[in-house]
């Protein structure tokens, strides 16, 4: 609640001051407890001198009970006799506040026989009963009921739209193409749980609460005014999927309400039903923004945004000509509400087929408002688990064409589920069920595609591969599947050739989580050969092209396999890195650390800092894009070995990047001696000076093993390293914030870069740490040490590419 634990008193203030500072809320009027009025030179010129009369309860009160004390306060002193009614009546406490208008609930002040001469406090009065039975229904089908957290902004509006000198009737909140979405996160709250309905069951038929919500909202008098859509309101119930029988009449299953309709009505008083007609097939449309994320993700009910469905167009004519509309045909078969299609000119050559039949039901009210679609072309299809024998005969027919299935385009934006996640990875989380082992064909497929088969797209990939051989895909997709280590079976089956594409950034797409390269390509399956790596144009989300880039299929092994030559736990370690999947999404789970964490570390000692360093500055050197986040980091060349400045630049840039805390053991990364930032104490361990000096000392329970050298051609540095200038500005900005640190009056004398930053910057209260400090001269010393950084990766970057670590 927002005001909880204040009186009743200082309530009344915060509710004044936070949505009536507009207002005159000082003046009393009879015995009403709160009244909201209009100033004084306003009164001067209209006979109207209050907008609301109120009820204040601290704490959390019934909001019937609230109102019933207000009229009988009103109706005790004739507070109607002697001023002019205001045109709502209210009650609120900490959590909420309800209007009703006025000329709603006036008759009850004209009972006949009636004893108002009660106290209005006490609800156990038969008159305090007898009020409250005559206003409830009132009350229930009248009320406009606000939260004050939750509704805070339409309150603001109400009330703006409202307490306005001279107005009559209420103005309520207009849903259109930019909140029908947030109001649907509310009716969620307010009105679903009212529905007489098992969501759980209700959600693995297809039912979805985003259909009842689209039956509310485009309704009039509790009527719903689209005759297309999946569930209807009908009054006090909804209708579902409404069907003619053969006997000519309406079969459906219905439900209702499980608290008379009371919640539905409260939450739709305060808006204007249903939106201007023509947002109409726009909200039904984008229906994909109701639907929950895991629906999405498993069905596909992702709206491919209009910009990159005309640019895909652009490129069908350039692979295929410039008549492709007359000479092939086009099959979206994870079609959602159709706007894949929008702009296709020959709807005699297009079918669209979706899981969904509330989907189907949007694009047949959609050809019924012109879109240039043919009703038998639209259909309900599990594209993954139902039998092609039941596809409509016109497309069975191209199928089982030998010649016509060549000219057959499936032209898709197919679902992204996965089974596996990052949590799955690192042991932290579980297979998310059922992704694909639902699907009846992914064991017959896994046996062809190996682990690809856990990622719902490559299924669709293979069942066109498999059950329209030699036709045309054309699809939006992660490029995962020329990429990713995963799909090396997959490519072995999926032989095509490549005819063109794009890729723009993921976050065009509404609700896609992530920040990477979606891609349109479109291929030949009737032309086989290897996916070793194709080319594709860049489009910004600006829908310019940038550039091109080209996606690599054929890589050599990773990075990762060439790290673990460098391992040896035998010795003594000084750090730990924690292990990563080898591409650009997966940096920011790469540290350098002192505590052994859940998942799998390599073991940072004397012996292979310098090796680790450079893994570490090549992986980190280069800033992570929507374009490059799914690039792989390889096992390079030779050449690195024979680059001192390359591996000292990735050793400075290495020390000023990690994580090391020094609470979780000895800290053997501090750059400096003791006499270079002007330590109060010596240091638990001098290692890293010493090291840099020609001088390493391994950790004192280790010298028994000195004798080790795991990797005979990069041993431990035995002479003075030489850093490049880069390196030793970083060195310099480092040694000036080192310094400032140990002036501070409880400086830990061991502190690592960590420890610092931590210490200037703090945490917030969920323990993270936060993004600024306080400290002017602490901020300006990070921000120059930060940019003396950025200069010594960009000197990194190069020879990441030189030695190939990285494709170009």
């Amino acid at each position: 609640m927002k005001h909880l634990s204040i009186r009743g008193e200082e309530l009344k203030n915060k509710v004044a001051q936070d949505y009536f500072w507009l207002y005159d809320c000082s003046k009393i009027i009879g015995n009403v407890d709160f009244c909201v009025c209009m100033h004084q030179s306003q009164k001067e010129l209209y006979e109207q001198e209050s907008f609301l009369w109120a009820e204040a309860k601290k704490g959390k009160a019934d909001i019937y009970h609230s109102i019933v004390q207000l009229i009988l306060t009103i109706g005790k002193a004739r507070t109607f006799d002697k001023f002019l009614p205001a045109p709502l009546l209210g009650a609120f406490d900490a959590e909420k506040i309800a209007f009703i208008p006025y000329n709603d609930i006036h008759e009850v002040f004209y009972l006949n026989d009636f004893n108002w001469n009660v106290t209005p406090s006490n609800h156990e009065t038969k008159e305090f009963k007898l009020i409250h039975k005559k206003v409830k229904t009132i009350i229930d089908t009248k009320a406009l009921l606000f939260n004050f957290l939750n509704d805070d902004r339409e309150l603001k509006k109400f009330i703006k739209k409202n307490f306005i000198v001279g107005k009559f009737g209420l103005t309520k909140i207009r849903i259109d193409k930019n909140n029908f979405i947030s109001v649907f996160n509310k009716w969620l709250v307010e009105v679903k749980p009212s529905i007489v309905m098992n969501w759980e069951n209700a959600k693995k038929k297809s039912i979805i609460e985003a259909d009842f919500y689209l039956a509310d909202l485009i309704a009039q008098d509790n009527k719903t005014l689209k005759e297309q859509l999946f569930v209807r309101l009908e009054k006090n119930i909804y209708e579902l999927d409404r069907r003619l029988n053969d006997m000519g009449m309406f079969d459906m299953v219905y439900t209702q309400f499980n608290d008379k309709q009371v919640a539905h009505t409260q939450f739709w008083n305060k808006y204007e039903r249903p939106p201007k007609e023509e947002y109409w097939d726009y909200i039904v449309e984008r229906r994909d923004l109701l639907v929950p994320q895991d629906v999405r993700e498993r069905k596909g009910s992702f709206f491919t945004p209009q910009i990159w469905v005309e640019l895909s167009q652009k490129y069908l004519p350039d692979a295929l000509g410039e008549d492709w509309q007359d000479e092939y045909y086009v099959w979206d078969c994870a079609a959602g509400t159709g706007n894949l299609l929008a702009g296709l000119t020959n709807k005699y050559n297009i079918w669209a087929s979706t899981l969904d039949k509330q989907d189907v039901e949007v694009m047949h009210d959609r050809i019924n408002n012109g879109a240039n679609l043919l009703h038998d072309h639209v259909f309900q299809f599990d594209f993954l688990n139902d039998d092609f024998t039941t596809l409509p005969q016109s497309l069975q027919n191209i199928i089982n064409d030998e010649n016509e299935r060549k000219k057959l385009i499936v032209y898709i934006n197919p679902p992204y589920a996965e089974a596996t996640s990052a949590k799955t990875v690192t042991g932290t989380g579980k297979n998310k069920k059922d992704v694909t082992t639902q699907n009846k064909i992914s064991e017959y497929l896994t046996n062809k595609i190996g682990n690809a088969s856990n990622e719902l797209f490559a299924l669709f990939m293979a069942q066109v591969y498999d059950k329209i051989p030699n036709s045309i895909l054309a699809q939006f997709s992660k490029l995962k599947f020329i990429q990713g280590t995963n799909f090396t079976k997959f490519k072995e089956f999926f032989k095509v050739s490549y005819l063109g594409g794009f890729v723009v950034p993921s976050n065009t797409f509404d609700n896609v989580k992530g920040n990477f390269p979606i891609g349109f390509t479109i291929w030949s399956l009737n032309n086989k050969g290897a996916i070793n790596n194709i080319s594709c144009d860049v489009y910004n989300e600006q829908n310019f092209k940038i550039g091109q880039k080209v996606f690599y299929g054929d890589l050599p092994q990773s990075i990762n396999k060439w790290i673990k030559h460098f391992e040896n736990p035998q010795i003594d370690s000084i750090g730990l890195m924690v292990s990563a999947a080898p591409d650009f999404q997966h940096n920011k789970q790469l540290a350098i650390l002192s505590k052994q964490q859940e998942r799998y570390c390599f073991k940072i000692n004397y012996n292979n800092l310098i090796v680790f360093s450079v893994y570490f500055a090549v992986r980190h050197c280069i800033e992570a894009t929507w374009l490059n986040d799914r690039d792989q980091f390889l096992y390079p060349n030779d050449g690195w070995k024979n680059d001192k400045k390359f591996q000292t630049d990735c050793l400075a840039f290495t020390l000023f990047s990690n994580n090391i805390q020094s609470k979780d053991g000895t800290n053997y990364w501090i750059p400096f001696t003791e006499y270079e930032v002007n330590a109060r104490e010596m240091f638990d361990s001098n290692f890293m000076t010493e090291f840099i000096n020609g001088k390493p000392k391994p950790p004192k329970k280790s010298i028994h093993i000195l004798n080790v050298l795991f990797e005979p051609e990069v041993p431990y540095n035995v002479s003075p390293l030489q850093f490049s200038e880069e390196a030793k500005d970083v060195f310099d900005a480092g040694r000036e914030l080192w310094k400032y640190y140990h002036q501070q009056p409880n400086c830990n004398v061991n502190a690592s870069l960590y420890d610092i930053r931590e210490c200037f910057q703090g945490r917030n209260e969920k323990g993270k740490m936060n993004n600024k400090s306080t400290d002017e001269t602490y901020t300006n010393l990070i921000s120059n040490l930060r940019e003396k950084l950025k200069i010594l990766a960009e000197a990194i970057e190069p020879k990441v590419y030189k030695y190939s670590f990285l494709k170009q």
